[in-house]
């Protein structure tokens, strides 16, 4: 597979074109950006964690019926996937108050949720990803009815998965970001499944095993990455 031109560079993933117009080849970064992209900053070895860590888990996914646009692996930071084009929306999944929900409501950090909560964001960084409900979607044309009723049931069906995943390594899934992409008229899950999108609490301890630790300035980032991608690799 020949890995030609970049067509797309983001905060934490460069995309390349290949050979095959299907195919696409993303390769993980070590930058680190937080409030849409005020701080930034570099975790060593982000992109390696990051790479491998959503192969694992997309596998996981694709068991439970949820297509996704993996292909395969090809090294530690490069993954070759289908080439799809993003529905533009950030897909939220809340099982615990933490973030932006508990200042938005006033809910302390922690509290669990008497349901889970599914958000959709805008995504348009000039416009700070506000949050968007269905009927502006639908308004916007972001997304068909049908797209949009897959990507909810996809979501929660990615949610039960990795509930049950995480919590056999030791760790609370209390939120996490997803986005979806179309290829061949197919709604497949995209992007990554990392501890960039992931909030992650330790069972015993509740210490944040995430990028909350970059956000927060907590210290020990690297490290933190490193211990989430030994449990996961268990």
């Amino acid at each position: 597979m020949q890995k030609l031109e970049m067509i797309y560079e983001g905060k934490a993933k460069k995309v390349y074109k290949t050979d095959d117009p299907k195919l696409y080849i993303v390769d993980y970064k070590d930058d680190a950006t937080a409030f849409n992209g005020q701080k930034k900053g570099q975790i060593a070895g982000k992109g390696v964690v990051n790479n491998t860590m959503t192969n694992i888990v997309f596998k996981k996914i694709e068991e439970r019926g949820v297509p996704t646009h993996l292909v395969e692996q090809l090294s530690e930071r490069e993954t070759l996937v289908k080439a799809v084009k993003i529905i533009p929306l950030e897909v939220i999944i809340r099982n615990v108050a933490a973030g932006s929900f508990s200042k938005r409501y006033g809910v302390p950090e922690g509290q669990p949720l008497a349901k889970t909560v599914l958000e959709f964001s805008y995504k348009n960084d000039d416009l700070g990803d506000p949050l968007i409900n269905d009927d502006h979607i639908l308004a916007l044309e972001l997304a068909t009815p049908e797209e949009l009723e897959l990507v909810r049931k996809y979501a929660y069906t990615v949610n039960d998965v990795l509930k049950e995943f995480f919590l056999e390594r030791g760790l609370k899934l209390i939120d996490f970001k997803i986005e979806f992409g179309i290829a061949d008229g197919q709604v497949l899950l995209a992007d990554e499944i990392s501890p960039d999108t992931c909030r992650l609490w330790d069972v015993e301890t509740n210490e944040k095993m995430d990028k909350d630790r970059f956000r927060r300035d907590l210290g020990n980032v690297e490290e933190t990455y490193l211990e989430v991608f030994r449990r996961v690799q268990e």
